[in-house]
């Protein structure tokens, strides 16, 4: 992840002056508790109940520019770096101050921090399955509002750096949009077509063709399944771009429908392309979604592989190929073992699914450098 991307748009994050509109109500009553009968120094500690990779960032910012609103200062003991993972139940970190000050802070501090670590932990599952395969985070339009979306294209660019770090993979190499590009070193979003170009173009030949009138020279990532034609399209696309096909210039994005398979096969077909390029996929047992991820309707490794075939026999083996469409930890998982040829993977399927894991939770730990905390979760406590 690029260091010098860190900072975020004030505009992604909650003003001081909306915090009381925000918080929980017997958070806002307990502050004014505190202000009638006495504040006093408290730390919190910060967990979650699943393992997860630490993302930390956002929520640090946050308690900095509410320390400097405030005019006081909030102490945070990060108990593990940024791309570190972080084990079920073990404090994250433990944030000490002002009770008066911290009390109403505790529900937006813990949104800020619980989706991204879970999203990270998928995304570094996602890079470690298919370390050669590129990433493109296309997971904005999945997220709700650009605060979610920051926080999401965050998450991506650490769990990518940590699959970068220890596995030697490629990672994220960039997202869809301007406003969260920062993330990956990049000042803007990645990306071609949708399907509404190509409908709008009436062929998918002539939206590739209109594309390249509107931005010569650009490398072209061209969506091939509009019509139900992935190989039929493609192969006439290369066609008419045969310089930019020679040159590796030349994408072509699978995002087939789940209710019906990519132009050529259907199940026998697939499995007759997995038996020929990848047996070891198809021997022993599958579960029924593994299945359909290899051999299934959409964009299934068969898919991926009849396309590949296609195209190198055509004469265009330097043409790339960029799959999508609910590519998630369990997808890559069964696409390596396929050993399936993408070159790019555009997914938001590392946003959580299960929406209950991403609860961080925090508990006060020490009341005036006294030691205390609730019943059962005697864990929390700072270990001397």
């Amino acid at each position: 992840m690029n260091d010098a991307a860190g900072t975020t748009g004030s505009e992604r994050r909650p003003r001081p002056a909306d915090v009381p509109a925000l918080t929980d109500q017997y958070f806002a009553k307990t502050k004014e508790v505190v202000r009638r009968f006495g504040d006093c120094r408290v730390t919190y500690a910060v967990f979650m109940r699943r393992p997860v990779i630490c993302t930390p960032r956002l929520a640090v910012e946050f308690l900095e520019a509410m320390a400097a609103d405030r005019n006081t200062e909030f102490a945070v003991e990060l108990l593990y770096r940024e791309g570190q993972w972080v084990g079920a139940g073990e404090p994250m970190m433990y944030v000490s101050g002002s009770l008066l000050h911290l009390v109403e802070l505790e529900t937006l501090l813990l949104q800020k921090l619980g989706p991204g670590c879970v999203a990270a932990y998928n995304a570094y599952a996602m890079c470690v399955d298919l370390p050669k395969v590129a990433f493109l985070a296309m997971d904005a339009r999945h997220c709700a509002g650009s605060e979610m979306a920051e926080m999401m294209a965050y998450a991506a660019a650490v769990g990518s750096e940590a699959a970068r770090r220890e596995a030697g993979s490629i990672g994220f190499i960039g997202n869809a949009t301007d406003a969260t590009a920062h993330w990956f070193g990049r000042d803007k979003g990645l990306g071609t077509m949708p399907h509404a170009l190509i409908g709008y173009a009436g062929s998918t030949l002539r939206a590739a063709e209109m594309f390249h009138e509107t931005f010569p020279g650009e490398p072209m990532t061209v969506l091939a399944d509009y019509f139900g034609r992935e190989i039929t399209d493609s192969i006439a696309v290369c066609r008419r771009f045969p310089e930019m096909a020679a040159a590796g210039q030349l994408s072509f994005r699978l995002d087939t429908h789940g209710g019906r398979y990519v132009e050529g096969l259907d199940l026998a077909k697939s499995y007759d392309v997995l038996a020929q390029h990848a047996p070891k996929a198809i021997r022993g047992y599958r579960t029924e979604a593994e299945l359909r991820t290899l051999v299934g309707t959409g964009v299934s490794a068969a898919a991926i592989w009849h396309l590949r075939q296609t195209l190198d026999d055509a004469g265009f083996p330097k043409t790339k190929i960029v799959a999508s469409s609910g590519f998630g930890p369990a997808k890559c998982r069964m696409m390596a073992v396929a050993e399936a040829p993408i070159d790019v993977v555009g997914t938001g399927s590392f946003l959580p699914e299960i929406w209950s894991e991403t609860y961080a939770t925090a508990d006060i730990v020490a009341y005036d450098d006294k030691p205390m905390v609730k019943t059962g979760r005697e864990f929390l406590l700072k270990k001397r």
